[in-house]
């Protein structure tokens, strides 16, 4: 039985424990060679998900998830100053390698229109009003910053994933010290902690590397490494990449493919060091019991926010000023 929530009294998740037998295995995968020969479980399609925050949140106020807004330019200055937020938490964690790295967002109002971010202005100086709007068919910017232009490769990247994902609303990439060192097994990540079951059966590994993206065709390449219903890549000899609903899922998704690469890599030296030592990973039935708590958009918008607060509180009034006059206007 999972854990449930001790507050004075225990609390009964209102999640029925998986039972293994009654789990239905679906499709084919293949599992990594250190992992055992059981069969692995399917995860449901993130919108097949059903948002548990209100149950599993306790007191005044639970937490509700993903905000409505009563207009589009409500929703679009949220996006774009959680989006700035964001990048200065990347700043925080040394996610910066010069130029590299950048967020896709789509306009609220222009499903046909992302967000991105300028190149070349350091993650831990970014504002709201620093970002771009571009078609996303064509590259063209229609809106926004126009001091400053945006990270090509990026946008080839970006790009083909929006169009082959529809689904998808919020793209993060980056060139992060774990990510790269792990990227260059070409490996899945095992089921080693709790938290990396958000991510369960939702992480597609690349098999071959493609240099700089300089051209669509590579970015079409990496589109169809992410799949159908992947919400994360593993690139090889590149980075990490994950999407999401919102910026605020894609980027705690980010954070937590990073951190978990750590782990593993950490895992992996500690095993080689000392041969006793023996991986035990989290059962198939349990994984996808986590992932259809914890891997739905409402609770993945809610685990970004403490970052996401932090960060806009810090800035001050910098990171919002101007905000109001980020507008898309070629459309």
């Amino acid at each position: 039985m999972p854990s449930s929530f001790t507050m004075l009294q225990e609390v009964t998740s209102p999640i029925l424990a998986p039972q293994p037998a009654a789990i239905k295995a679906t499709g084919s995968f293949v599992p990594h060679p250190s992992q055992s020969t059981a069969p692995r479980f399917e995860p449901d399609e993130p919108a097949a998900l059903e948002c548990q925050l209100q149950e599993l949140s306790m007191g005044a106020n639970p937490l509700t998830g993903i905000p409505t807004f009563p207009t589009h330019q409500d929703h679009r200055e949220h996006i774009l100053l959680h989006m700035a937020a964001v990048f200065r938490n990347w700043a925080r964690m040394g996610y910066t390698e010069g130029i590299s790295g950048h967020i896709s967002v789509r306009d609220p109002e222009y499903p046909d229109c992302i967000w991105m971010n300028p190149i070349g202005k350091h993650f831990g100086l970014m504002n709201a009003s620093d970002m771009v709007c571009l078609e996303i068919d064509t590259g063209k910017i229609v809106g926004g910053n126009r001091s400053r232009p945006v990270n090509a490769p990026g946008y080839h990247i970006h790009s083909q994933i929006h169009k082959a994902r529809p689904d998808v609303h919020s793209i993060c990439h980056a060139h992060t010290i774990s990510g790269r060192a792990w990227s260059a097994f070409g490996k899945p990540l095992d089921m080693l902690h709790q938290d990396i079951c958000d991510l369960y059966n939702s992480i597609a590994v690349d098999s071959s590397y493609g240099g700089i993206v300089t051209a669509a065709e590579e970015g079409q390449r990496i589109a169809s490494v992410l799949g159908k219903h992947s919400k994360a890549a593993i690139l090889l000899n590149h980075g990490l990449l994950t999407v999401g609903s919102t910026v605020d899922e894609a980027s705690f998704l980010f954070g937590l493919l990073d951190r978990s690469c750590d782990i593993q890599l950490r895992v992996e030296a500690a095993c080689a060091g000392n041969l006793e030592l023996k991986k035990k990973f989290v059962p198939d039935e349990m994984a996808l019991f986590n992932f259809r708590m914890a891997g739905e958009k409402n609770w993945l918008y809610a685990e970004a926010q403490p970052d996401i607060e932090y960060e806009i509180e810090m800035a001050g009034e910098k990171i919002k000023q101007g905000v109001e006059k980020m507008k898309v206007y070629q459309k």
